[in-house]
């Protein structure tokens, strides 16, 4: 990890966050949703980032995140210690919630950028900030490797409870059928970027990396309030699953889009990945067509 260069005066240069200024000298900074909006749609990423518009946020998943919170602290519990009965249950008691001074700034991907005890490299070549928030790490006791672990919660939605889907590993892999949408990408892309910040910061990181799926459970018999408390249960069927990552694209993706920031123009935006079957150009891309065909824009 490179060291971010002083001021004459022995400070550090302001942050650079927010809309690209070329003329900056600080890092700029980019979290990992970021870096997924440049390999989503380019025009979309150059609009936010170098033009600085502002788009249209999208509401807290509270509740996913509140089952990370949860996920880490079963894990807090055997943290350096033993493997947790899950691992164990997989035949994975060599896995152990790694211990390190740093985890807890590792897990803020909001304030990714604010020290180097969080989570984050400097690229050297294009002076990019690269971060994010880890969910958990795994340390191997057989071969001193890490593992990245990443926490997903969802709810699969079906009138019979024998009708849902035991999830595998060809759950996170590309269709077969390439006109089908490919909605998993993201979390692989996910699982390759976490891998690469931690290799550039000196770790010994496997290609392994596990994601926990927890999974809503709609069957419940009685519902999921209790009787006579002002509280509710409700319960989760929790899978893990194993993925091979790969981040050779990682360094690449950031070159480009170093470039794509010194842009003058907007690139165009991507023609397909969006829609039922991924087969739609981006949904901005439509508003912006729309809107000058009705001469609003």
């Amino acid at each position: 990890m490179r060291q971010i260069k002083k001021l004459k005066d022995g400070s550090l240069p302001k942050r650079h966050q927010g809309r690209f200024n070329p003329n900056q000298t600080a890092p700029y900074e980019l979290g990992r949703g970021r870096i997924e909006n440049f390999m989503k749609c380019r025009g979309c990423f150059w609009l936010q980032q170098a033009a600085g518009v502002e788009f249209p946020g999208m509401p807290g998943f509270n509740l996913n995140t509140n089952t990370d919170t949860l996920l880490k602290r079963d894990l807090d519990q055997y943290r350096g210690k033993a493997a947790h009965p899950i691992f164990i249950e997989n035949k994975l008691k060599h896995l152990i919630p790694f211990e390190h001074e740093d985890l807890e700034k590792w897990t803020q991907s909001i304030q990714f950028g604010a020290s180097e005890s969080h989570f984050n490299t400097v690229h050297e070549q294009t002076n990019i900030k690269f971060g994010g928030g880890l969910d958990d790490v795994l340390l191997n006791t057989k071969t001193g490797e890490l593992h990245i672990i990443d926490y997903k919660s969802t709810a699969q939605l079906s009138p019979n409870k024998a009708q849902i889907k035991k999830l595998d590993e060809t759950f996170l892999l590309p269709p077969t059928n390439p006109k089908e949408p490919d909605y998993k990408a993201s979390y692989r892309r996910q699982m390759d970027m976490y891998q690469w910040i931690m290799r550039q910061n000196g770790f010994n990181v496997s290609n392994t990396g596990y994601f926990v799926y927890v999974n809503g459970d709609q069957h419940f018999e009685d519902g999921m309030l209790e009787e006579n408390v002002d509280k509710a249960n409700m319960k989760f069927n929790v899978q893990l699953l194993t993925h091979e990552a790969d981040d050779s694209w990682v360094e690449e993706a950031i070159m480009e889009l170093k470039d794509c920031l010194h842009q003058k123009d907007c690139p165009p935006h991507s023609k397909s990945g969006y829609g039922p079957k991924g087969d739609k150009q981006c949904e901005y891309a439509q508003l912006f067509e729309s809107m000058e065909e009705h001469s609003l824009i």
